[in-house]
């Protein structure tokens, strides 16, 4: 159903693990340990050019799809790593790609794909209105050549270490619009800028080693050339890259899901209690195989997401089905790896708890099984809206 360049798609996969070799079990636990960021991953990630994968051609990148993208960071995290801290430039890229216009990306591209700028935040969130994106409050008023931003983000990630942000937020008052989901329109943010005129940076300490902040705007003043499209369809424009960011979750999760029943197979073969190694037990091996089967089918539903998105077909519902179908494979994988290690999963050394956090969080975000459910229930099965 899904046609892909099988020799094309391993060949991502032989290139990320060879670089990723460069990046142990020991580098991640050191990272996680100090609460540190993975520079040096980053930057040789961006170096090799996998980064700039989607960016065309003709600004510097590989003109790469969704599905090659996905591919990356799935193997970032089956290396053992943390793809959290690049997937950010994966999928807000999407969104300059397709609507930002001819001189933003003639501005922009060349040097992200040169690791000369980093474009990994996208300022959606806020405290008050969570998943229901319609109700955000952050205001941006014209007044003549710029705008002015003001109000309030929540779980923006990696701010300290990107140079750029895309930024929702009303243009229109809502009250004012005659559908909720129009006035919102995207902005292309200089965070440095921003941070030195009006924009402050709050780090939210939390399980995972996660960075990420809240954000206040106080009359913070940006270039009117920062909109990103039309004013008022920023919503719209801002789905297309959502619907992307799940479906690289879901390979993030599937990476995870392998990760974890490769380390449990392996630990279940060579662990022996009672003069056996207890993997010949089917109380034990069971529950891997089972892992392993969900994790298969999940991948499924991933590979038909990316053929969507990547044939500008309408991937909602397979990104969100990928993304709920993954996350729960590899939480539940996570938790059949703990089990099988028995107290040594809590161990630092065997990097089992750090991974069993890391994968914890995509059963909440970027967003939470119970808004899936009921996307799935209203828009698939035509239910009642229940909320």
């Amino acid at each position: 159903m899904f046609q892909h360049d099988i020799d094309a798609i391993n060949a991502i996969r032989e290139g990320v693990r060879g670089l990723c070799q460069n990046f142990d079990a020991a580098y991640w636990r050191q990272v996680d340990e100090v609460k540190g960021f993975p520079d040096d991953f980053v930057t040789a990630l961006t170096e090799a050019g996998w980064l700039a994968a989607m960016i065309p051609e003709e600004f510097g990148g590989s003109g790469l799809g969704l599905s090659e993208a996905s591919v990356i960071l799935e193997e970032v995290n089956r290396c053992g790593g943390n793809s959290g801290t690049v997937h950010g430039q994966m999928y807000n890229m999407f969104t300059l790609l397709r609507h930002g216009s001819d001189e933003q990306k003639r501005q922009f591209l060349p040097k992200i794909a040169a690791g000369e700028l980093r474009l990994q935040s996208m300022g959606v969130t806020e405290p008050t209105t969570g998943t229901d994106t319609t109700k955000i409050k952050t205001t941006a008023v014209r007044k003549g050549d710029k705008y002015v931003i003001n109000g309030q983000k929540v779980w923006i990630s990696r701010i300290q270490h990107s140079d750029l942000m895309i930024l929702l937020a009303r243009t229109t008052p809502l009250a004012e619009v005659t559908r909720k989901s129009e006035g919102m329109s995207i902005f292309l943010v200089d965070l440095e800028h921003a941070m030195a005129n009006g924009m402050t940076v709050q780090p939210i300490a939390n399980m995972v080693n996660h960075e990420t902040n809240e954000l206040f705007f106080d009359n913070l003043e940006i270039p009117a050339e920062c909109l990103i499209g039309e004013e008022g369809k920023g919503f719209r424009y801002i789905l297309d890259g959502l619907n992307a960011e799940r479906t690289l979750i879901a390979a993030e999760c599937i990476g995870d899901g392998r990760w974890f029943i490769d380390k449990a197979s392996s630990y279940a073969r060579e662990r022996e209690v009672f003069g056996r190694p207890i993997g010949k037990n089917q109380g034990v091996q069971f529950p891997i195989a089972q892992a392993h089967i969900d994790v298969e089918a999940a991948d499924l539903m991933r590979w038909r997401a990316c053929h969507e998105y990547d044939n500008g077909l309408n991937a909602g519902a397979s990104a969100n089905m990928a993304k709920y179908l993954a996350a729960e494979a590899s939480w539940k994988a996570a938790n059949v790896c703990l089990q099988t290690h028995g107290g040594f999963g809590f161990a630092c050394e065997y990097d089992v708890e750090r991974k069993f956090r890391e994968t914890r969080l995509y059963q909440v975000a970027p967003i939470s099984t119970n808004l899936i459910l009921s996307y799935v229930a209203e828009h698939l099965l035509e239910l009642p809206r229940s909320f």
